[in-house]
């Protein structure tokens, strides 16, 4: 089955609705569990995660759960390609800019309560998609991080979500949280990472 790219409209709408996404599925993380977010695994990126045809292109390998192949810094106006390397997940790779004076870890960040959270992302720059076993499809943006600063690095997406389920949902949410069900979002495994763009 071909999956169906979700649509979303304009970012400005858009960016509003995933901020009120975030704050709801934190509020998911607290209210399933006691625990706080594992800390991301050290996964193995595959050996050519980061090799790109095209210069100014990082490739980000998506596993369960976690970022593979990311740098710690990369120059403004590059583009992020995503690839599932998970044969059972869906993965996404939220990119939202951090305000120039916050100075916490996304570790802690991660851990804030629900409100406080989702008060420091109201600007995403680029969400991409990618189904498991294949490339990511850019949801919003245009998959390039262009303003310089701190990104926090998510995935939203409910653990155990069915694909075709969550793609399908995505496609009809118009812009807001896809409605399946799964666990909590893939944060509480630890798929949260930072960035520094230059």
């Amino acid at each position: 089955m071909t999956p169906r790219r979700p649509t979303h409209p304009s970012p400005l709408s858009s960016r509003s609705t995933l901020t009120a996404a975030v704050v709801a599925t934190i509020a998911l993380v607290a209210c399933g569990s006691d625990d706080t977010p594992d800390a991301a695994p050290d996964a193995p990126a595959p050996a050519d995660s980061t090799e790109t045809a095209n210069p100014g292109v990082v490739r980000v390998a998506a596993t369960d759960y976690a970022f593979g192949g990311l740098p710690d810094r990369i120059d403004a106006g590059t583009s992020i390609e995503l690839v599932n390397a998970s044969d059972v997940e869906v993965h996404e790779l939220v990119a939202i800019r951090l305000p120039d004076d916050e100075e916490r870890t996304i570790d802690e960040l991660v851990r804030l309560p629900p409100d406080e959270l989702g008060a420091l992302f109201p600007f995403v720059e680029t969400v991409i998609v990618a189904p498991p076993g294949a490339p990511g499809f850019v949801a919003e943006g245009d998959g390039s991080l262009t303003v310089p600063g701190r990104y926090a690095l998510l995935c939203m997406i409910p653990i155990g979500a069915d694909p075709d389920a969550y793609l399908a949902a995505a496609a009809d949410a118009e812009g807001g949280p896809p409605d399946v069900d799964g666990g909590p979002p893939h944060i509480a495994k630890g798929m949260f990472a930072e960035i520094v763009v230059e």
